[in-house]
């Protein structure tokens, strides 16, 4: 009955006009729970959406190796408050050092807040536009990364990128500028994008916005995956 009768205003007005305290008590602890459920069910929904590669989080997480800017640092980052003010992030730092993790956690932080996120690595965002492209459905493609209010790039620049990967790339860059954030992962320096990207010109494009409403965090030391790994020489 619940499913087909969905609730009218003027009707549960009446109804909790007449209700008996404890009948006011069953409605309010019956509409908590359901409020609950829905929200429950929201971030679970956000959270698949997403496209996770793995579960992450920050309990635990090691920050003695994360290099922040001076005026900004980890509480600003737990409190999401960049994703409401639309700024980039880039990761920067050694393979192993964390980046994906922090990135991961951060976007699983944002889907528990609400916050629509996507999460792609540099190679499988472009395979994806690409075969929208070649189906041609690429603006519906865009149209559904868009909703997003965070996207997660991850492994930037760990495989170099053709002059068509390029400009799809730079094509979600530009649509996402001062309307939803970034968060990218990169072993690759600033002055090495142009070689990433084959063309100097978009990558200084690229940058161009990227550190107008960003800010970069520097990931220091070992490789945790050295440090731990079963196999030694």
């Amino acid at each position: 009955m619940s499913r087909s009768l969905p609730l009218t205003r003027s009707v549960l007005a009446d109804t909790l006009a007449e209700a008996t305290p404890n009948q006011l008590d069953l409605i309010e602890r019956w509409f908590t729970a359901e409020l609950d459920s829905r929200e429950q069910s929201r971030r679970a929904r956000l959270l698949k959406q997403a496209g996770f590669p793995a579960d992450k989080t920050l309990d635990g997480y090691d920050w003695t190796n994360l290099n922040m800017p001076a005026d900004w640092g980890r509480e600003q980052l737990e409190n999401l408050e960049f994703i409401s003010r639309c700024e980039d992030l880039v990761l920067y730092g050694s393979v192993g050092t964390g980046k994906s993790h922090l990135a991961i956690a951060i976007g699983r932080l944002a889907c528990a807040r609400g916050v629509p996120v996507r999460f792609f690595t540099a190679t499988g965002l472009l395979m994806r536009l690409r075969r929208a492209q070649q189906e041609n459905r690429l603006d519906r493609e865009l149209a559904g990364i868009g909703k997003a209010g965070l996207l997660i790039i991850d492994e930037f620049g760990y495989l170099p990128i053709d002059e068509e990967g390029s400009r799809l790339l730079f094509q979600i860059i530009s649509d996402s500028y001062e309307t939803r954030s970034i968060i990218y992962t990169t072993n690759i320096e600033f002055s090495g994008w142009g070689r990433v990207l084959g063309d100097k010109n978009m990558a200084a494009a690229l940058i161009d916005r990227t550190v107008h409403h960003g800010r970069l965090i520097r990931f220091e030391g070992r490789s945790y995956r050295s440090q731990h790994a079963l196999m030694t020489k």
